[in-house]
């Protein structure tokens, strides 16, 4: 019986296992896009500061060609005063000249204003030129990491299955059935649970002494009284 015990405690092992493996494997292409998703978050961080300085270089471009267009405007409307020939050509061009200094005045303001945003931003930039420079660097190994990962998963998993199997086969038909029941039941997969610190491991139920006794003694398939799972003790705690 102990033989046997020792058969199960292994086809639990790596019934554990293929279902670790097989949980990798089925969500893969879920955790990919999660990957994906949280380097476009930092892309679209990336892209956001760029588009800012862009935006900002076009503004400042664009009050550039306000300033010189008032200033074209305003040798026009001194040319006019110089030339006016009464009161009111003399104080129409003194009016467009006022407006063109104002309109110039503000642009130039703009400028300056937009000027101390760009450098902050190329600050920005410039603070998070590593981290620009190596991005796509690190999205490719993150994601060839995770391939590698899931090949190897599912490399393993072939192995794990054929040795499962072989295990599986040399159980007696009873005892394969009990345990396929069990594991069929179970949500986490488990039918073999370790006894530890007096309970089972699978459910925390508290055994009874004589439970402890005879799980220890390994002389019978011993189940647990709450969840009915098979139960056993660790090589190191039986000889502890």
């Amino acid at each position: 019986m102990k033989a046997e015990l020792g058969k199960l405690i292994e086809l639990q092992i790596s019934d554990t296992a293929i279902r670790d493996m097989q949980t990798t494997i089925n969500t893969a292409e879920q955790r990919r896009a999660e990957i994906e998703q949280e380097f476009e978050q930092r892309a679209s961080s990336i892209r956001e500061v760029q588009n800012r300085l862009e935006t900002l270089k076009s503004e400042k471009a664009s009050f550039e060609k306000q300033m010189s267009e008032s200033k074209t405007l305003q040798e026009r409307a001194e040319r006019n005063l110089k030339q006016s020939m009464n009161q009111r050509e003399y104080e129409t061009a003194m009016k467009e000249v006022d407006a063109c200094q104002k309109q110039i005045g503000t642009a130039e303001t703009s400028i300056v204003e937009t000027v101390e945003k760009i450098e902050a931003v190329e600050k920005e930039i410039e603070d998070r030129a590593e981290e620009i420079s190596s991005f796509e660097q690190k999205r490719g190994e993150a994601l060839s990491a995770f391939d590698a990962e899931v090949a190897e998963s599912k490399s393993k998993l072939e192995g794990a299955l054929s040795e499962r199997g072989k295990v599986f086969a040399t159980l007696p038909a009873q005892l394969a059935s009990v345990y396929n029941r069990l594991v069929q039941r179970s949500r986490d997969g488990i039918a073999v649970a370790e006894v530890r610190g007096g309970s089972c491991s699978a459910c925390f139920m508290t055994l009874r002494p004589q439970i402890q006794v005879e799980v220890r003694k390994g002389d019978e398939i011993i189940t647990c009284e709450s969840c009915t799972r098979i139960l056993y003790v660790s090589a190191e705690s039986t000889s502890a």
